[in-house]
């Protein structure tokens, strides 16, 4: 190819969109974005990039995970060479960091220039609020850009993670909604949660299924009820965190029924890990809200097929394998599990295995979380004048091997180990580069960028 080609890229193969699958198209890019796409002969360009054969998804947008929960911003430098290799080409990371959660502009604007320094994808931030004061930092969180906030009904930590009270919910909830901006809660009631977990431990019911025994689904509804009531009282977007039942997207939709502005999300492993497997992975199996019956991840299936749930998203937590080992006390390890590096072939697989088509994928893990999160038309889909994100999938049989993670020796593990799958990831691009070649990260820290939020629409408005 010449100079003189109009396109600075031509990547061919199966295009998947949200709405169908070009077999056989191409996706031509300019610079850093999409500026043709089409089926047939690709048009000249100066490099071509021939993945004949394979699955071209848009870069998968995580709307959900923490970099830096337990190791402080460092942790970003990993987390985002797993995301590379991943095919997830944006993140949008929780606000609860140690040491600080990002409470105030001033943090935020410290967050931005760690995620300059050690990202390898681009990343968006929540922001979040203290346990009580600091309302007045909301409108300025918002302004430097954060794609949203994060709150909860049950404290981890009384500084970092902590739960917040109704009044101050309802006081922060109503300065949300002026930004426009969606409030995601961690939606567990504290009451039920802390009073049954007091009892097993009493009763010497230790063992890793008394972790799912102490959070039954009530804890969920409960704290879905109370954010919805406080939804339609103040305007807000409020969105859960997080429902591993199919009730809560009901009730979001009950809700919105009634004029508020309410939604869910669903993280990959309620679509398919079960109280047994918490039985059989220890605590490299606890996370909160808890794995629940293979009944109700069929609900949850019927839930997806319904199209009421939001976006699916990871939650990926990656703590340190001595946090998640477990001594003869559920309660005593930390709750979260690693995600990225799974997530495309493992949607890919879920999809697979119930005769759903790979645009449901490109709906749910690209485009609607990065609409959600104000990142659209930048982020979230093939289309032009997008970046140029793409997750190249191979398909066939493979196992996935935790060893092959890419992050720091003591994160290299996954509750999703040894399970087999119907896709790798063969390559990804962000912004018209590859960043992932299938065995190696080719991206640089600070290769990733900010992305503030692009608008304040709310994702619900019609």
């Amino acid at each position: 190819m010449t100079d003189a080609a109009p396109f600075d890229l031509v990547v061919t193969g199966d295009v998947v969109l949200s709405d169908r699958v070009i077999q056989g198209g191409y996706v031509a890019v300019r610079g850093e974005t999409i500026a043709a796409i089409g089926a047939g002969a690709p048009p000249p360009a100066k490099r071509l990039a021939d993945f004949s054969g394979k699955v071209i998804m848009p870069g998968l947008v995580d709307g959900h995970m923490h970099t830096s929960s337990s190791t402080g911003w460092p942790g970003i430098e990993g987390a985002t060479m797993s995301a590379a290799a991943g095919g997830v080409t944006t993140v949008c990371d929780m606000p609860y960091d140690v040491p600080n959660p990002v409470t105030t502009a001033a943090i935020f604007a410290d967050k931005v220039e760690h995620v300059h320094r050690l990202s390898h994808v681009d990343m968006a931030l929540y922001g979040t609020i203290k346990k009580s004061g600091g309302l007045e930092d909301i409108a300025a969180i918002a302004e430097a850009g954060a794609s949203a906030f994060k709150v909860s009904t049950y404290e981890y930590d009384a500084h970092r993670f902590p739960r917040i009270d109704h009044p101050t919910m309802l006081s922060a909830f109503a300065e949300i909604a002026k930004t426009g901006l969606m409030v995601a809660v961690h939606n567990e009631d504290q009451e039920l949660v802390v009073k049954l977990t007091e009892a097993a431990k009493a009763a010497g019911n230790t063992s890793p299924i008394w972790h799912c025994r102490t959070r039954p689904p009530i804890t969920e509804t409960m704290a879905d009820l109370e954010i919805f009531e406080m939804a339609l009282e103040t305007g807000a977007h409020v969105h859960i965190a997080h429902s591993s039942l199919a009730r809560g997207f009901e009730l979001a939709r009950i809700y919105r029924g009634q004029g508020a502005k309410t939604s869910g999300e669903a993280c990959i492993q309620y679509l398919c890990m079960t109280e047994e497997d918490i039985v059989r992975l220890q605590g490299f199996g606890k996370c909160n809200p808890p794995f629940r019956t293979a009944a109700e991840v069929e609900r949850m299936w019927g839930a997806v097929r319904e199209g009421i749930v939001s976006y699916v998203s990871t939650d990926h937590a990656p703590w340190p394998k001595p946090k998640k080992e477990y001594h003869g006390d559920i309660f005593a390890v930390g709750a979260g599990l690693t995600g990225l590096q799974s997530y495309a072939p493992l949607m890919y697989t879920l999809l697979a295995e119930r005769g759903l088509p790979p645009t449901v994928m490109a709906r749910l893990c690209s485009e609607e979380p990065a609409r959600y999160h104000g990142l659209d038309p930048k982020k979230g889909g093939i289309r032009l004048g997008a970046d140029a994100d793409f997750c190249i999938l191979e398909t066939g049989d493979f196992v996935f091997d935790e060893r092959i993670i890419q992050d720091r020796e003591d994160a290299r593990w996954s509750p999703y180990h040894g399970r087999p799958m119907k896709a790798r990831v063969a390559s990804a691009w962000l912004r018209g580069s590859e960043i992932w070649d299938g065995a190696a990260v080719k991206a640089k820290p600070g290769t990733g960028r900010f992305v503030p939020r692009q608008h304040k629409r709310s994702a619900l408005e019609s």
